[in-house]
């Protein structure tokens, strides 16, 4: 049997800087992490300093986490779908700001929500404002590496008029950019459950596996994010719960765990209570070793 090479942690605390993260991560026990790169409910955030990004790129290094372990997300006021002219403009901007700091980092990933056009639009118009939305961030920002950032963009609950409930609808996003090489995508399990994915146990989750591979491919796949789920199976509700205290139980999550396609992904933890991450990423990593 070969070696698992398992990449679990959660989103942690950039409070004070960027250069936090690392150290935040490594105390839970994380062999991978999110962060926000800037904050996450405001428009405009300070520039980093060049000293700022030197003290995150040694702390990484000090703390000893590779670049790939590490899955960034986009704050939450982006929209690249929005009806809304002037708030869309700000979204291409914002999210083009966010890539340029994950660049900056020696980062690889950004993790973000498709967006909405609030029900003014129908599924495949929404899927091309917001590949166009994409385009437009990915043509600002000038990436020289050898293997250029890719933006994640993250499947949905299903709430409202939401993309990505499906992966259809992510498929539809992709196909319509000029950049498919640099888009992946992140699977949120809570979300997918309040989809309709019944991800309880292993059947389930083979059942959501298949789905992605046929109509993405599992290269699209760069990572996930760990989370049980408040709601029921198929409410759309994006609600997030410790692992084994929501509606997807152990059973579930014990299959994502010992599912060797996720080998080398970032497995990122956001489930409500920061003070039992330690114990989380402690009882998935056992759940992958039996």
């Amino acid at each position: 049997m070969r070696q698992r090479s398992i990449t679990l942690g959660a989103h942690v605390s950039a409070a004070g800087g960027v250069q936090n993260a690392p150290g935040n991560a490594r105390a839970i026990g994380a062999g991978a992490f999110a962060l926000f790169t800037r904050n996450q409910r405001r428009w405009h955030s300070p520039g980093y300093t060049t000293e700022t990004i030197a003290l995150f790129r040694q702390a990484l290094s000090d703390q000893g986490f590779a670049p790939e372990s590490v899955l960034p997300h986009a704050g939450y006021l982006i929209n690249l779908g929005s009806p809304d002219e002037e708030v869309r403009e700000k979204s291409i901007r914002g999210l083009a700001d966010e890539l340029e700091r994950t660049i900056q980092l020696g980062l690889g990933l950004l993790n973000f929500h498709p967006g909405t056009s609030k029900g003014q639009m129908d599924e495949a118009a929404t899927c091309r404002r917001i590949a166009d939305g994409i385009d437009q961030v990915l043509q600002a920002v000038e990436d020289t590496r050898r293997a250029p950032a890719r933006l994640v963009l993250e499947n949905t609950a299903g709430q409202g008029s939401n993309m990505g409930a499906t992966f259809s609808q992510l498929a539809q996003i992709i196909e319509a950019s000029a950049f498919p090489e640099r888009l992946a995508v992140c699977v949120d399990t809570c979300h997918a459950f309040a989809a309709g994915f019944d991800i309880r146990n292993a059947a389930g989750w083979d059942a959501l596996m298949a789905d992605l591979e046929q109509t993405l491919g599992l290269e699209r796949l760069a990572g996930l994010h760990l989370n049980d789920s408040l709601g029921a199976l198929g409410s759309k509700k994006d609600r997030h719960q410790p692992i084994g205290e929501g509606e997807i139980g152990l059973e579930g999550f014990r299959a994502i765990m010992q599912d060797q396609r996720l080998d080398g992904l970032p497995l990122i933890l956001e489930t409500p209570d920061p003070d039992g991450w330690a114990r989380e990423i402690e009882l998935l990593l056992e759940m992958a070793r039996n």
